[in-house]
């Protein structure tokens, strides 16, 4: 068994630090000192048999001993007598351990973050604990990150943008790199009816906390020539505000959904229709637009598993949603096409109907091949048309 060297001791003091518990101390959190460290030296045996090794390895021990002490014992043998061999080796103090692994001038940056926050923003002192390193290198920002904290405690869910708050040194890159550290300090010092418990994550940001938000947009074309919103004979390719879209009254009994730009530009005229580009397995922007509940609904995914995933969240939004082109004679008759699915959803879709059902459950199977795939964009267009003539 290798003998502890000072070197692996002070990897044992590196590991203290690295798992934030030094700093920690410094902000209230669990004293540690003094600290038994692990040490493994030599048995009964190698003292008699490798009594020069012993010598030497208690020598390094000794002679690099200036930020730990050593507990010694007495051992005596037949034929080397008594000697004293390390028993233990100690940690006294903070100052001690941070010498040891040359810490002491960071552990000084910490000290004043501490000191600073104390003054301005005490209740977040149990953050500073619990997250010393984060803070630490966050340590240039951090006078800046109180002035917000601050400036919320004072005008509670201002309903303004980020940027908009004025304080020297704040501007929108700030706010916007550091919204998962300022979400964890404004949870500690904000009051309960400050918050929007409901809003998570970093794209709940804004509303969690009472900021305006980037609005969310719908893009969608009129696909009948006689429905003009724009005065213009130009292609009717409008982007509208979700609050926008949501007050729209428009003349049309059916609407598309694809997730493909190409055959969102592409679609073919449709009388009374009008095709949305989709967004993936984001679809809270139509949610709110109570009108699109009176219109056939139809949706053209990928056939995957994916696919079908982003289908069966789009019915829980809007329950009458029809598939299009997501069939098997559809997937079969483009066998040639067929790519490779990276990471296939597995979850159970319980709004699927029987047919959708069954291809997904064939895909998740790999009945016909591995993770495989028929992209929208690879549909012949033709397939399109005849899907829209029998509909």
């Amino acid at each position: 068994m290798k003998w502890t060297t000072p070197a692996d001791l002070k990897a044992q003091a590196h590991k203290l630090w690295e798992r934030g518990l030094l700093l920690a101390s410094l902000a209230g959190g669990e004293p540690l000192f003094p600290r038994r460290l692990t040490l493994r030296g030599p048995d009964s045996k190698a003292l008699s048999e490798r009594f020069a090794e012993v010598r030497e390895w208690i020598a390094q021990l000794a002679g690099a001993a200036g930020h730990y002490r050593i507990a010694w014992r007495s051992v005596d043998h037949r034929v080397l007598g008594t000697n004293e061999i390390p028993a233990e080796i100690w940690i006294d103090t903070l100052e001690d351990a941070l010498g040891l692994i040359g810490k002491r001038r960071a552990a000084e940056q910490f000290a004043a973050l501490v000191e600073l926050t104390g003054e301005r923003q005490p209740e977040l002192l149990p953050w500073l604990a619990k997250r010393p390193l984060r803070a630490l290198a966050l340590a240039e920002e951090w006078p800046r990150l109180l002035a917000i904290v601050a400036w919320l405690r004072e005008h509670p869910r201002p309903a303004v943008y980020p940027r908009q708050i004025n304080l020297p040194g704040v501007h929108t890159k700030l706010l916007e790199g550091h919204r998962s550290v300022l979400a964890e300090l404004l949870d500690l010092a904000l009051p309960e009816e400050a918050i929007d418990a409901t809003r998570t994550g970093i794209g709940g940001f804004c509303h969690r906390y009472g900021f305006l938000d980037k609005p969310s947009r719908v893009r969608f074309r009129m696909l009948d020539p006689n429905i003009r919103l724009l005065p213009t004979e130009a292609d009717q390719d409008i982007t509208l505000t979700q609050a926008a879209f949501t007050s729209l009254k428009l003349p049309v009994s059916k609407v598309f959904i694809t997730e493909n730009e190409i055959n969102f530009l592409a679609f073919p005229d449709v009388p009374e229709a009008m095709v949305i580009f989709g967004a993936g397995y984001g679809f809270d922007n139509l949610a709110a637009a109570p009108w699109l509940h009176e219109k056939e609904i139809y949706y053209w995914g990928d056939i995957d598993t994916h696919g079908f995933a982003i289908l069966d969240q789009l019915r829980g939004l809007l329950p009458h949603t029809t598939s299009l082109l997501m069939d098997r004679r559809t997937l079969l008759e483009h066998r040639s096409l067929w790519g490779v699915e990276a990471q296939p959803a597995t979850g159970s879709l319980a709004r699927l109907n029987a047919e959708e059902a069954a291809l997904y459950a064939q895909l998740r199977q790999n009945h016909w091949g591995n993770r495989i795939r028929l992209e929208q964009e690879r549909i012949g267009f033709n397939f399109l048309l005849e899907a829209l003539i029998n509909l």
